[in-house]
């Protein structure tokens, strides 16, 4: 995602050993294959990111200086103004974090943005990933550039069901062929 959300993974390294696990440390989990960029989007509707709303406990896996380490999290999810925006605060209790995605429909362009605030520093990354369902997937992408060559970011939501979904976080350095993942999330309602 945007630099502010990758930046979770790095935040609180001296917090690690309260949060992961010896087999955590050393074991990277089974990758999924990313799904293929869409050439023409699926135009957006209010209350695509319906399946979000409510009260969740979440399984992290995320990278953490070469490192995958897991850890618990919890989130509250709200749908608001019609089903055109999505509110989410994550915590991290383990870690002491917490933060706030914050996805929009524009309505006129039928495209959706994801933005994401780290409570550290109370700033909204602008402009949010892009991006559309797809398949039963949502892809979200950012275009960035590091070291002076072309990165691109997506976020994507899956597995979604009644009880639970998977976000997962990649970078790709080759147009989207391939992508490195660096965060996934296991997403299991509440009650």
């Amino acid at each position: 995602m945007d630099r502010v959300r990758r930046s979770i993974v790095a935040a609180g390294a001296a917090l690690l050993p309260a949060c992961a696990t010896v087999a955590a440390m050393s074991a990277a989990p089974h990758f999924d294959p990313f799904p293929p960029l869409p050439t023409t989007p699926t135009p957006g509707r209010p209350g695509d990111f319906d399946f979000l709303t409510g009260e969740w406990r979440i399984q992290h896996r995320s990278i953490v200086d070469g490192a995958w380490l897991a850890y618990e999290g919890e989130a509250s999810v709200y749908g608001i103004l019609g089903g055109i925006c999505s509110v989410e605060e994550l915590r991290i209790p383990a870690r002491n974090f917490s933060g706030m995605g914050l996805r929009l429909l524009d309505v006129e362009r039928r495209v959706w943005s994801d933005h994401w605030v780290n409570a550290r520093s109370g700033v909204m990354a602008v402009p949010g990933q892009l991006g559309s369902f797809e398949n039963g997937a949502g892809i979200f992408v950012t275009d960035a550039e590091e070291d002076g060559q072309p990165v691109k970011y997506a976020g994507i939501w899956d597995l979604i069901t009644p009880v639970s979904c998977r976000w997962r976080q990649g970078a790709s350095r080759d147009g989207g062929a391939t992508w490195a993942q660096n965060w996934i999330m296991a997403w299991r309602r509440v009650g």
